[in-house]
């Protein structure tokens, strides 16, 4: 990309507005329910929703359930073992300069599809991948390092870029615009969030009595089921304050 088009694809980036109600559809895409004006869905399968901001959800350091073969040869961790609490989800290598960027550009064809449908936004979901997995070559400055890469892509192309969870590592260092936080009022975290984005944090709970709790802090919170369900489906689950 020339430097002028650079240019233009970042004069073009915009934040989600401020207070919005929001809904996570990563599970599938449905009609956004009353009030809704911001919504995430998934890069492969989902599409954005007219007349809304829309984040394209990427899961950029681990891989998706039966998708590790996907992959450049030699990025995915298989010795490790997949993630404890995500059946299926391999942790990517970025242990090394090389590796990141390799990775980095196989991610970016996703980045570029999400920008090609319409998108807004990219979150890139596992930044804490390091935290996960016993003996895994690579640690907190190596995610740092990666995500740097991840934004800038997303950058070029006229996305925000989205920090996903981790409290503990300041992602303003890395370019991020915003954060998308999971659970943020049950573990006591949304004001760390708060003090690195201020008002632009879209908030997830799964636990109904946590709502409230995010809720004081960022308007921008919705309540869904872990398994992110679609309506009409048994155990869909889906709330606001």
């Amino acid at each position: 990309m020339s430097v002028i088009a650079a240019l233009v694809a970042a004069a073009a980036i915009a934040l989600p507005p401020v207070g919005a109600g929001f809904d996570y559809q990563l599970g599938g895409d449905y009609p956004l329910p009353p009030g809704v004006s911001v919504v995430s869905r998934d890069w492969h399968d989902g599409r954005p929703a007219a007349r809304a901001y829309n984040v394209c959800y990427v899961n950029a350091f681990q891989t998706q359930p039966g998708q590790r073969r996907r992959w450049p040869r030699g990025l995915v961790l298989t010795r490790l073992g997949d993630d404890p609490g995500w059946p299926g989800e391999f942790a990517v290598d970025i242990s090394t300069a090389r590796k990141r960027a390799r990775a980095a550009r196989f991610v970016g064809r996703w980045v570029r599809r999400c920008a090609a449908k319409g998108f807004d936004a990219v979150e890139f979901d596992n930044l804490d991948s390091w935290t996960r997995f016993d003996g895994a070559p690579f640690g907190r400055a190596d995610a740092l390092a990666y995500a740097r890469h991840l934004v800038r892509r997303a950058h070029r192309v006229g996305l925000a870029a989205a920090q996903k969870n981790t409290p503990q590592l300041d992602g303003r260092r890395a370019g991020y615009d915003l954060a998308v936080v999971e659970e943020c009022g049950r573990y006591r975290e949304c004001g760390r969030y708060r003090r690195l984005y201020g008002d632009h944090v879209l908030a997830i709970e799964y636990r109904r009595r946590d709502l409230h709790r995010t809720w004081q802090v960022f308007s921008s919170v919705v309540f869904r089921d872990v398994g992110l369900r679609t309506p009409g489906e048994p155990g869909y689950r889906y709330g606001t304050c």
